[in-house]
């Protein structure tokens, strides 16, 4: 191996380590939640049951968004985003952070997605607006495929943090957009960027799926 080929390497590893916009989202917000988690811990609530009461607020703005109310149903959405982001911030500070505690994290954000989206395609359903009908499907897939692409890669002890449009990056253009009442531009917007994310994080992975297979032995690559 040349010494291009560690350059590669080391290439990918810069990439594989650098900070994501949520990343960078957290160290900037931290002063702020980081005084509030801290009070909710004083209260006895738990990271769970903040990681529950996210997941029940945004079930709350699905249905006014389902509804037509789709302004009331922006804000709540928001309130509940930030809600879902002192979880992790009240674990850490009990020194309880686990792996169990960002799984169910996990979970909650996915099912939190799925009803936000499950609200809007009601919201095209019931205003028969076929378009809107196809292009949430559409927006769905894509942010479903963004989180199971990084999730089979992580099982695979690959690395898939890469892509325009990460969940954080999902609410910063749906939220907005919800509040000033253009739902179909927001699906849309999802729709092209989340599949994209998603077909960047599988090119990411055959790239270190690449990597790995010629730094194996060769009787590994080829078996007699």
């Amino acid at each position: 191996m040349g010494p291009d080929h560690h350059k590669k390497i080391l290439w990918r590893n810069n990439l594989d380590h650098r900070a994501t916009f949520t990343d960078r989202m957290r160290a900037i917000f931290k002063g702020i939640l980081d005084p509030i988690g801290a009070f909710l811990n004083r209260l006895g609530l738990t990271p769970n049951a903040i990681t529950l009461l996210g997941l029940a607020g945004t079930t709350g703005g699905a249905l006014q968004i389902a509804f037509g109310q789709l302004t009331l149903g922006g804000f709540i959405l928001l309130v509940s985003v930030l809600v879902d982001a002192l979880d992790g911030t009240m674990a850490r500070l009990r020194g309880e952070s686990s792996d169990f505690g960002a799984f169910v994290d996990s979970v909650s954000d996915r099912y939190a997605e799925l009803i936000t989206f499950g609200g809007l395609l009601y919201y095209f359903v019931a205003n028969e607006n076929e378009i809107g009908i196809m292009v949430t499907f559409a927006a769905t897939a894509g942010s479903v495929l963004v989180s199971y692409v990084k999730a089979r890669a992580e099982g695979l002890q690959f690395s898939a943090k890469v892509g325009l449009l990460t969940r954080v990056e999902r609410y910063l253009v749906l939220i907005p957009l919800l509040v000033f009442r253009q739902p179909l531009a927001a699906v849309a917007i999802i729709a092209v960027l989340g599949n994209i994310t998603a077909l960047q994080r599988v090119i990411h992975v055959r790239i270190q799926g690449h990597a790995r297979l010629n730094q194996a032995p060769a009787k590994v690559r080829n078996p007699s």
